[in-house]
């Protein structure tokens, strides 16, 4: 991250991009009943997951799920921080497609 930068670099919405990098806020729900994005809350995205939240094994539990939905490795996800914590950002190298809630959140130019 460059210097000086504001840690909420996506602005009024949940994601933002870096070039080809796509940074997202995520408000994470551990141990809920199945996998799941949510809706945007806010500046963040809530994404649920089955994983317990012991040292880190949910958010990583997280990138394991989400990697094939931005059609990613999981090495091409980085947990910029919230790595123990409901609050995170993450930093997904360029990914192939878009889960659905990111096509409702962008307004075409024209």
């Amino acid at each position: 991250m460059a210097p000086g930068r504001p840690r909420n670099a996506t602005g009024d919405s949940f994601f933002a991009w870096d070039g080809d990098v796509l940074i997202v806020n995520i408000l994470g729900k551990p141990a809920a009943s199945k996998d799941a994005i949510g809706k945007p809350k806010g500046t963040q995205l809530k994404v649920s997951v089955t994983a317990a939240p012991k040292g880190g094994k949910a958010t990583d539990h997280m990138v394991r799920f989400l990697a094939p939905l931005f059609g990613v490795g999981v090495a091409d996800i980085d947990v910029v921080f919230g790595q123990e914590n409901v609050n995170k950002q993450l930093r997904i190298r360029a990914p192939k497609k878009l889960p659905a809630v990111f096509a409702q959140e962008v307004l075409p130019l024209d």
